[in-house]
Formats: C-alpha cells, sequence, structure tokens
C-alpha cells in the first residue's frame, strides 16, 4: 500500500490545502492529512482538535484520506504510520525554498523518505491560514476561500475569539 503523510498546521484549513489533499489522494492508496503540534507557533486560533474536526469534515467527500494529529519528528510519525512520503504543498517560490530546505533534513535523518511537492492550483496561491485568520477576525467574507462545511465555524470562531 501506497501511504503518504501531509503534515501542517492547517490553522484553519483553506482551499488551497484540500486542493492539494484531493490531488495527492489520487497518487497514494491513502493520505494521512495529519495535524502537527508546531510549539513554535502558539498563537493557533483552534485547538487541535478542532482541527481535525474541521479537516475530517472538509475531506469527507475524499474516500482515501485519514486525519491524525501528532506531535515530535515528522520521520517518526512517518515510521509509526508504516509511510516512505511525505507531501508537501507549495504556493510560491519562497515556500519552495523552506520546504527544500526541510526535505534535504528530512532525508538526511531518514534516508527512507521522500518528500513530493505539489503546487496549488494558482487560484489558491495566494491562500495562508494566517491570512483566513485575520480576514474572519475582522469579520471579513472568507466565502469561497475555506471549505464551505466548515466555513460557518472559522467565522463563528473567530468572531467569538476577537
Amino acid at each position: 500500500m501506497r501511504r503518504a503523510i501531509c503534515p501542517g498546521s492547517f490553522d484553519p484549513v483553506t482551499m488551497g490545502h484540500l486542493d492539494i489533499f484531493e490531488r495527492a489522494s489520487l497518487m497514494f492508496d491513502e493520505l494521512i492529512v495529519s495535524v502537527f503540534h508546531n510549539p513554535t507557533k502558539d498563537r493557533a486560533m483552534f485547538t487541535m482538535e478542532e482541527r481535525v474536526a474541521m479537516l475530517e469534515k472538509a475531506t469527507a467527500h475524499i474516500p482515501n484520506v485519514r486525519v491524525t494529529a501528532f506531535s515530535g519528528l515528522l520521520n517518526e510519525y512517518c515510521k509509526q504510520q508504516n509511510t516512505h512520503f511525505i507531501v508537501r504543498g507549495l504556493r510560491a517560490f519562497s515556500d519552495f525554498e523552506y520546504e527544500f530546505q526541510r526535505a534535504l533534513l528530512i532525508k538526511k535523518i531518514d534516508h527512507d523518505l521522500e518528500t513530493v511537492f505539489i503546487m496549488t492550483n494558482a487560484k489558491y496561491s495566494f491562500l495562508s491560514s494566517s491570512g483566513i485568520r485575520e480576514l474572519a477576525a475582522f469579520d471579513g467574507n472568507i466565502t469561497g476561500l475555506v471549505p464551505e462545511s466548515i466555513e460557518e465555524t472559522i467565522r463563528h470562531h473567530a468572531i467569538n475569539k476577537y
């Protein structure tokens, strides 16, 4: 079975993320979309549990996606999940530089891991979770920028949090 992990903070998940999930799911038998607890990003809008729940709703239409959460080293989590592939979405050249360095580091740590880069659809290249958080916090229109199934959750949470 060809299995891959697509890790990220997904705070919150955007249509750009969903685009990557849908396309990556065609390349693998199982795609594990995993919320990563990143201690360097301490200003999360949503808890890990909330992000997992939103991802489960947003990816419900993709039969071979499984949503999980983890903390710690990605290479160790890949071993636990019995996978040798990591999927990373790219929006711009700056994303590539950052992700390329990360891919080289993880390859140095574990030679069996391969990183697969997928360019997002150009219509989502400007989207970021931080941009969505800011837009939602000021009651901006996020329609079409996040999966419809979680749009109200994001809007409600942002208004009540800020």
